[in-house]
């Protein structure tokens, strides 16, 4: 997607040259990695539902570029689910990503989860099931309806948080009641388990050891991420982390103009 033409914009390439010939940032390799699933996206971590994509950037990704290029520093990047997956792979893994860059990223989940499952529930119940309505989106001529969104986008989390290979709905556990919708604690506190302000803590030493923390996020962020973003904030400054943080008017979707911002200061970091 990062490469695709855009029309009315810059795909990635054309941005890198474009900040380059400016003399705004310098060469970096861009590793853009495909790790799409037939949920809807990837939160970059290991799961039985879809598959072990920590271990496989880990463990096979920065390896093969290491062997193939020459590699000083490494930085993990990203925006959304990638912007997640940055902040989760930065804090797990100092040894190998020396700076991180968190656009939009999830976090703090009672604000941009939550809110979806009223509709995921009805969608599923309408089509008879989980399973059934996840069959039917792949089917679809047209998958980029709105009403699709919240559905995929709960089965897709489901995936990632609380997999469940005995599971009948295609290996996952939802967080709420199939009947009568009431939130299932045991699989939602396995979903916050995973949730960047309830880790942060965790691995407070891990980010301390961080060159760059980058956090942006648009406070019109239809996804309400913008307050996940300021409770990380908050939460940095109170453990006196350094990082970058900064909010801006705009919302969750076409905010590419903010790598700018996040692809200089990594370069800077890690020079």
């Amino acid at each position: 997607m990062l490469l695709n033409a855009d029309p009315l914009g810059e795909n990635m390439e054309d941005r890198m040259n474009r900040l380059i010939s400016q003399r705004k940032c310098g060469p970096m390799i861009l590793v853009l990695i495909d790790c799409f699933t037939k949920f809807g996206g990837n939160q970059y971590i290991n799961s039985s539902a879809t598959a072990k994509y920590e271990d496989y950037i880990i463990n096979e990704i920065v390896p093969f570029v290491d062997k193939t290029y020459n590699i000083s520093e490494h930085a993990v990047w990203g925006k959304s689910s990638g912007g997640y997956g940055s902040i989760v792979l930065g804090m797990r893994h100092p040894e190998i990503f020396r700076a991180l860059a968190d656009h939009s990223g999830d976090s703090a989940f009672e604000y941009c989860y939550i809110q979806d499952f009223a509709k995921a529930l009805d969608a599923f119940r309408e089509a008879g099931g989980p399973k059934k309505w996840l069959s039917n989106f792949w089917k679809k001529p047209n998958r980029h309806q709105q009403k699709d969104g919240p559905p995929l986008n709960i089965f897709a989390m489901a995936a990632h948080y609380s997999p469940n290979p005995k599971s009948r709905e295609l290996g996952v556990d939802l967080p709420f009641d199939l009947k009568t919708g009431e939130i299932l604690q045991n699989v939602w506190n396995r979903w916050l388990s995973w949730d960047p302000v309830r880790m942060v803590e965790k691995y407070r030493k891990n980010l301390s050891k961080l060159k760059l923390i980058y956090i942006d996020c648009g406070t019109k962020d239809e996804f309400n991420l913008h307050l996940g973003a300021r409770i990380l904030h908050s939460k940095l400054e109170k453990m006196k982390i350094k990082h970058f943080y900064e909010e801006f008017d705009d919302g969750h979707m076409n905010i590419s103009y903010r790598y700018d911002v996040s692809l200089p200061k990594i370069y800077l970091a890690l020079s």
